[in-house]
């Protein structure tokens, strides 16, 4: 564990981060200046109040349906039609991006003024120092001329914007990089796209072609719906920031006639939904849980009375792996979650408060627990020239990466508006870990991400161990 005195000295020992480091977690009064976000950018993180690690407390809702919308009468539909229940899966999934009414696709959904607070948008630290583990893993890889740079769900595209402002005079390296946005919703393309400062450009004299290109650094930046839709052939460095946690889980629940899968049901009333559970062993039963149950002891398994799988958790984790085997590179993974089965941590969030899961399909974010055991074996079963490092708490992945040194370069050019917002920013980012170096807020409510995020990395083995995870 990383110790709240880590110095710069201990830093340099670190392999291919010192003069990464020393330039952007340390740089000069003139150049933290251009750094930072405007006044405007830098909302006090105090408004941030959510606790995403609970459960749903369906006694706080108090929003009233006055009529069935036109995802609730989809969701009916295909319940009708199957003549039966559909799996919580099916049912996340059309919640959170079905093409016309998801939660996802229509609207923006983060910041204050949304229904959750991710961490890019509580200080643009965060995008900085994801930008220092990537030029590292850059560095690590030999410096390659061209490189893909994935982001997962990059939401508003803030993190992705924080880490080429912050990386923007490494010339080298950001010459290097095709940027690729894998993103569903057309809405948050637009603010993606805003964000990064893009414009087409022609690239050809009869102007049939054009590209798109960031201002922040000249980059090519392209979107796509799935990661398999991004062109072969480069390494790769893939950012998954509270992306698997959006992903569709199944969950089992243990009766006396055996392990049942949970259902969603139309209620007797037809009027709302309901769970239930199957009658007998569904596929993803004989499939998803027994394929969950093999990684686990039997002590594990045997005080569990639910278990929670993410089918497409695995898949994707295969998916990366294959392409970082047969390209090079590496992907970094941060979400809230277990290393370990999770029993039964499916949640639903409106408006910054937990709400019932059935309630009102469309209008609430549905998020579950990261299993990053399980995200560790599916890499693994892939290849041998693949590793899984991790998970380390967030805290000690930002700590060790220098967010220390930047905090306090940044504070030397800040209004007393701004620093305190820095201030509360910084402490929410790595609050209850190992990184913090002054005292969290006098009332000491426990609004930290430092413990409940976790951080993970999946690398081609010829590239040796990233940083922070050696």
């Amino acid at each position: 564990m990383l110790r709240r005195s880590l110095s710069l000295q201990l830093l340099r020992k670190i392999s291919g981060v010192s003069n990464f480091q020393r330039r952007l977690c340390s740089s000069s009064s003139h150049e933290d200046k251009d750094d930072q976000r405007s006044s405007d950018e830098l909302q006090p993180a105090a408004k941030i109040s959510v606790d995403r690690s609970g459960l749903y407390n369906p006694t706080e809702h108090t929003h009233k349906q006055s009529s069935d919308s036109e995802l609730v009468k989809h969701l009916k539909s295909v319940i009708k039609f199957r003549g039966g229940p559909i799996s919580i899966a099916e049912y996340m999934e059309e919640v959170l991006t079905n093409p016309k009414s998801g939660f996802y696709i229509n609207n923006d959904v983060f910041g204050a003024g949304g229904d959750f607070i991710t961490s890019p948008e509580v200080s643009q630290m965060f995008g900085e120092m994801v930008g220092v583990w990537t030029m590292c893993l850059w560095e690590q890889m030999g410096q390659p001329e061209k490189i893909n740079l994935v982001e997962l769900g990059p939401g508003r595209g803030t993190l992705i914007a924080d880490l080429l402002r912050g990386t923007s005079k490494m010339e080298k390296f950001t010459k290097s990089l095709n940027i690729h946005m894998v993103e569903c919703s057309p809405t948050l393309r637009k603010l993606q796209y805003s964000a990064l400062k893009c414009m087409d450009v022609d690239t050809s004299s009869n102007k049939e072609k054009k590209a798109t290109i960031t201002k922040l650094t000249g980059s090519g930046v392209s979107w796509h719906a799935t990661l398999d839709q991004i062109p072969a052939g480069s390494p790769t460095i893939i950012i998954a920031h509270e992306f698997y946690d959006a992903l569709p889980v199944h969950q089992f629940q243990k009766a006396s006639r055996g392990w049942c899968e949970k259902m969603v049901d139309v209620a007797d009333d037809t009027t709302k939904f309901r769970f239930v559970l199957s009658p007998q062993p569904t596929p993803a039963t004989l499939l998803y849980l027994a394929k969950r149950c093999k990684w686990a002891n039997k002590e594990e398994l045997a005080k569990l009375e639910h278990v929670e799988v993410c089918p497409k958790s695995m898949e994707l984790t295969e998916e990366i792996a294959q392409r970082i085997e047969s390209d090079g590179g590496g992907a970094l993974i941060i979400d809230y979650g277990l290393n370990g089965i999770v029993s039964d941590s499916l949640q639903a969030i409106r408006k910054h408060k937990f709400v019932d899961i059935l309630d009102d399909p469309g209008s609430a974010d549905l998020s579950a627990y990261v299993d990053f055991d399980s995200i560790r074996h599916s890499a693994e079963e892939v290849s041998e020239n693949i590793s899984v490092h991790g998970p380390i708490s967030q805290s000690q992945f930002l700590g060790s990466l220098g967010i220390n040194f930047r905090v306090e370069n940044l504070l030397k050019n800040c209004t007393d508006e701004q620093a305190e917002s820095l201030k509360a920013g910084y402490w929410q980012l790595v609050g209850d870990g190992e990184a913090p170096f002054w005292e969290g807020p006098d009332d000491k409510t426990p609004i930290g991400m430092g413990t409940r995020y976790q951080a993970m990395t999946i690398v081609n083995k010829n590239q040796g161990v990233p940083i922070p995870f050696s």
